[in-house]
């Protein structure tokens, strides 16, 4: 069934002007419209209608695809008492017996926290097996990157830039994967102040693949 995602601002990613009040029509894995909520209620009125907080915008890229993910070891929340929650890197990595099936486990967990920061592509080379076959199933993107980035890795794909330069490519008018996230914050401004822990959903060629509320 056609699909109506409507945020309080709709944004394109280029040079388009931001649309208060905006949506989108997701059919299958298409973006099949997008423009004013009421427009898109009065030309497909038996869609159905998910109605979301704040901002929306293309889906982001996060530079740091092999650090994050074939370089850091993201715990099961069943081992959260011997090694806590966050992703273990350098000593702490070399101590564990990673298998090939443990750095599968790993990234399928840390491609769900990237979709929790309204991530849909990673950039740099995965070189892991079990890393690349879990980035492909889950449906990310994979690109190039042309220089290492700067700064500690982080799940955050804003932190340290804007939105745009976080924008692997704008909504497609008419016809492209319906690829997008949404945060809860008011206006750009408000998002680089939060950052993309902000997000309250991320779908991933028409499929929602976050919801945090």
């Amino acid at each position: 069934m056609p699909t109506i995602h409507a945020a309080d601002l709709l944004v394109t990613g280029d040079r388009r002007l931001s649309v208060p009040g905006g949506a989108v029509l997701v059919d299958g894995r298409e973006l099949a419209a997008l423009g004013s909520y009421e427009e898109l209620v009065a030309a497909h009125p038996t869609a159905r209608v998910r109605r979301w907080p704040g901002l929306l915008t293309p889906g982001l890229v996060n530079r740091y695809g092999p650090e994050l993910l074939a370089q850091a070891y993201h715990p099961d929340p069943r081992e959260a008492d011997e090694l806590g929650t966050e992703p273990i890197t350098g000593e702490g990595l070399a101590a564990l017996a990673m298998t090939e099936a443990r750095w599968g486990a790993s990234a399928r967990r840390g491609v769900q926290r990237m979709f929790a920061h309204g991530t849909v592509a990673v950039a740099g080379a995965l070189w892991r097996p079990a890393v690349v076959d879990a980035v492909r199933r889950a449906g990310l993107t994979e690109t190039e990157r042309s220089a290492d980035p700067v700064g500690p890795p982080a799940l955050d794909p804003l932190a340290g830039r804007g939105l745009a330069a976080a924008i692997p490519r704008p909504l497609p008018s008419v016809g492209g994967d319906a690829t997008f996230a949404v945060f809860d914050v008011p206006d750009e401004a408000a998002l680089a102040e939060r950052g993309a822990a902000a997000c309250v959903a991320t779908v991933l060629g028409g499929r929602l693949v976050y919801r945090g509320r």
